[in-house]
């Protein structure tokens, strides 16, 4: 491939997907420094969190997920292992007695039939974080552990390092969904640094409750240009489901929403923790193909990015596949020339980037 082929590559890359590689440094960010503002030489404001990307709901997922917790209950937590407890899980869990029970006795009604229930009994029995038994014909639970109050706050942040007008206009709907749902804490929108005087996305119609973070890519720093309010996470919500058109006179649709009750809203904050806890924001190995030959992993300050060597560029997660033109699997030999038998270079980069992900939980 010539060098004009690869600059046109890294263009195109950068125009389909420019958000990528600002969100990965976003993660790092956060993971080292959080939370925006505090004394970088680590003060009594800092906070244990872990980081993740690309977490919601079925409505809404957001770029950046910060996740702020207790130390000793989340030192609790690894009892149950990396794996995350999903929803059928945290039905039981959680739940699950000091003693012997009968598990329709000991657990709360799902509202849903009880045969779903027993799979989610034997899957925990599986997994080695339940005690499960049977008497008389009846399944009997006890729990291992108890299972801890972990998670403290949910911050929510949205990365657009080029925040022009027609991108704040988009962005806000987004914003405004997050503060009338309040889900999470904060919200916060993550933009690249210009230098100006007057950062340009204080003046972009941005919900006054969404705090405004510039991320400098080359000093690999934060500063926030605007605190958030923070939202009350335990209060119901309201889900907007349509807005409406306030055209004409008195407009032709009237918006709709409804509410979210309290007990969903800590349902599904305690879903989002779980799955950041499991998956965290190097999982983007997951979805690319470092094996490849290809694929390699660059140094950026004490930040791995991947990076394509046939493009020469920092490839995005959307273009990096097997349907890559520039695709090409690693040799055999070199699974077997300095590599385990198990695998060659790919799978030493995913090793990697897994031993890096647990080595920053806190805990």
């Amino acid at each position: 491939m010539s060098d004009a082929d690869r600059n046109r590559g890294a263009d195109a890359s950068a125009e389909a997907d420019p958000e990528f590689l600002f969100e990965l440094r976003t993660c790092r960010w956060a993971e080292r420094e959080w939370p925006p503002g505090s004394d970088t030489d680590g003060d009594s404001n800092s906070r244990p969190a872990i980081v993740a990307r690309q977490l919601g709901t079925g409505r809404r997922r957001w770029d950046t997920i910060v996740v702020e917790v207790n130390p000793d209950a989340f030192g609790q937590r690894a009892n149950f292992g990396p794996r995350r407890l999903d929803s059928d899980l945290l039905d039981v869990i959680p739940h699950a007695p000091a003693d012997w029970q009968y598990y329709r006795d000991a657990l709360p009604n799902p509202g849903y039939p009880w045969r779903y229930v027993r799979e989610s009994i034997h899957r925990a029995d599986d997994r080695g974080i339940l005690d499960v038994r049977k008497r008389n014909n009846r399944i009997q639970i006890r729990r291992k552990w108890a299972y801890p109050d972990w998670v403290e706050r949910i911050v929510a942040v949205e990365n657009k390092p080029d925040l022009d007008a027609s991108a704040a206009r988009n962005l806000s709907q987004q914003l405004e969904y997050d503060v009338a749902l309040a889900l999470a804490d904060e919200v916060w929108v993550a933009t690249r640094a210009t230098g100006e005087s007057v950062e340009p996305a204080l003046l972009e119609s941005v919900p006054v409750e969404a705090g405004i973070l510039t991320v400098d890519a080359d000093s690999r720093s934060a500063a926030v240009e605007w605190f958030p309010r923070s939202l009350d996470a335990d209060a119901p919500g309201t889900r907007i489901l349509e807005r409406g058109d306030s055209g004409g006179e008195y407009g032709s649709a009237a918006a709709r929403f409804e509410y979210a009750d309290p007990e969903w809203k800590a349902d599904k904050r305690l879903e989002i923790a779980e799955r950041a806890y499991e998956k965290g924001w190097r999982s983007f190995a997951e979805t690319m193909r470092p094996d490849c030959r290809h694929f390699q992993l660059r140094r950026e300050g004490r930040t791995l990015l991947p990076y394509c060597g046939a493009k020469g560029c920092h490839q995005t997660s959307s273009e990096c596949s097997g349907s890559c033109p520039e695709f090409s699997p690693e040799p055999p030999q070199w699974r077997t020339n300095g590599w385990p038998i198990e695998g060659g270079p790919g799978k030493g980069i995913r090793k990697l980037l897994e031993k890096r992900r647990e080595r920053n939980r806190p805990g």
